[in-house]
């Protein structure tokens, strides 16, 4: 009797382990914010703004936005990060040849102040590219440029910057290429441009399909697939 009244105490346990485990599992995926880059009319609810001609394409999995690498970028007034203390980005895109060397694919930056989160691309000249990844918060600022880790252009990828609350790093497809500790303060409201910098210079040339925010680390098994 005593074994068969530990063993359902012990399954009971568990079985509420388990529910609590999924159930933050299942709250923490409905405060991710998710882009999807398949119109022009919205991002995430959120207006758009066009720059030259960005075009919509057809892909195996689903729609996505084109860029030219001259004129073609979009503009969102909103900033996905705003009040997280951490954070993962992630950006499934595909960047091609005869672009400009860098290139300023995802833009993030708090009104008002130099405080922001880029996410670039480095053509070598090969056919090839490397991610270099930037984060500033007030008199900080710190640079992970991957030059060592080189991928083919014209394939789609997924690129993720991650910030723990102690340390940024970045990753290629689930594959972590570099890491730095930096101080960083929650951003406040502000903008994000897509396909160019803010300020409208290191253009982009490929396609972006989707992007997702979350308000804390990811592991890399959490990651989306390209």
């Amino acid at each position: 009797m005593k074994k068969l009244f530990f063993l359902l105490l012990f399954s009971a346990v568990f079985a509420r382990a388990a529910f609590l485990n999924e159930t933050k599992k299942g709250v923490s995926a409905m405060t991710d914010i998710v882009w999807n880059f398949d119109n022009f009319e919205t991002i995430g609810g959120n207006s758009i703004t066009a720059l030259g001609f960005p075009k919509l394409i057809d892909t195996p999995k689903g729609r996505a936005t084109e860029f030219d690498g001259k004129q073609d970028g979009l503009l969102v007034n909103n900033l996905p990060l705003t009040g997280f203390d951490q954070f993962t980005v992630e950006v499934i895109f595909r960047p091609e040849a005869g672009g400009l060397k860098e290139q300023r694919f995802f833009h993030m930056q708090e009104s008002g102040s130099q405080n922001r989160v880029l996410l670039e691309t480095r053509l070598t000249g090969d056919s090839r590219w490397f991610l270099d990844t930037y984060i500033r918060s007030g008199e900080t600022d710190q640079t992970l440029f991957a030059e060592n880790f080189t991928h083919p252009v014209g394939q789609w990828y997924q690129a993720a910057l991650v910030f723990n609350g102690k340390e940024m790093r970045h990753y290629v497809n689930g594959a972590k290429e570099l890491s730095s500790e930096i101080t960083f303060s929650a951003l406040h409201q502000g903008n994000t441009s897509i396909g160019v910098r803010i300020n409208r210079v290191f253009w982009f040339k490929g396609a972006i399909r989707k992007a997702r925010f979350a308000s804390r680390a990811l592991m890399p098994e959490e990651f989306l697939q390209p």
